[in-house]
């Protein structure tokens, strides 16, 4: 595990840097843009190895990934996302676990949510997931659709909108995605002119391992990196 932990520090040296000097490229603070760790299918220990190093945040795909890692210890202490698509029946099992959940794109689901969070008298913090490419195969709220789930968000008490998160398409050329990573950012704002009740908007999560820098000098506050952290994902060990 040493020498695992060694090339862990080496890539996550690596994307700091990278994303150091992508916020100097576009004139923003290091200091507001987070580095989020997309953990899926890490085992416990991996993750938990990870977490003393300098990762700001877990991203989980699966409810039970999480909740394993969480009863375990493994985030030492640390932020967890919920960041896949979650389904209405294993809400009560992310409610109160995950700082925040990135991925609410549906009014059941935010239903859902504000239910469980009013059961454990706390405030959810949640993003909406925009399906910024309009891609058939992807969930996520269309655009024209944001202020109406806005609005509907706004009425539930046990819920707070932070922001919104986005995956824009993988084939998607390097000037297709800045466009995509520039209008979530305009969408991202519009929601902040809003002035929405039960709503902090300061959080825009997006870009990978392939292009977290063009989406740190369109605006993200997060990036969600798996591989270039963690090397490879064996699917087999899941």
């Amino acid at each position: 595990m040493e020498n695992y932990k060694r090339l862990l520090t080496e890539n996550i040296n690596k994307i700091r840097e990278n994303m150091k000097n992508a916020a100097l490229r576009c004139g923003r603070n290091i200091d507001d843009i987070k580095l989020c760790a997309a953990c899926k299918t890490r085992s416990n220990e991996e993750v938990k190895l990870s977490a003393e190093l300098p990762i700001d945040i877990f991203g989980e795909n699966h409810v039970q990934e999480l909740t394993e890692k969480y009863e375990y210890g493994a985030y030492m202490g640390k932020e967890c996302h919920f960041i896949g698509h979650l389904q209405t029946n294993k809400v009560n099992k992310v409610v109160g676990k995950a700082d925040i959940i990135e991925s609410v794109d549906s009014e059941r689901l935010l239903e859902k949510i504000n239910s469980a969070a009013e059961k454990l008298n706390i405030t959810q913090d949640i993003l909406f997931e925009i399906n910024i490419g309009e891609e058939e195969s992807k969930g996520g709220i269309k655009k024209d659709e944001l202020v109406r789930f806005a609005e509907k968000a706004s009425g539930y008490k046990n819920i707070r909108l932070r922001g919104l998160m986005a995956i824009p398409p993988f084939d998607a050329a390097e000037t297709e995605t800045r466009a995509f990573f520039k209008e979530m950012y305009e969408l991202n704002e519009k929601l902040k002119s809003m002035n929405l009740k039960n709503a902090k908007i300061d959080t825009l999560s997006m870009g990978m391992s392939g292009d977290y820098e063009i989406a740190i000098e369109e605006g993200a506050t997060i990036v969600r990196i798996g591989t270039a952290i963690y090397g490879a994902r064996d699917y087999s060990k899941k």
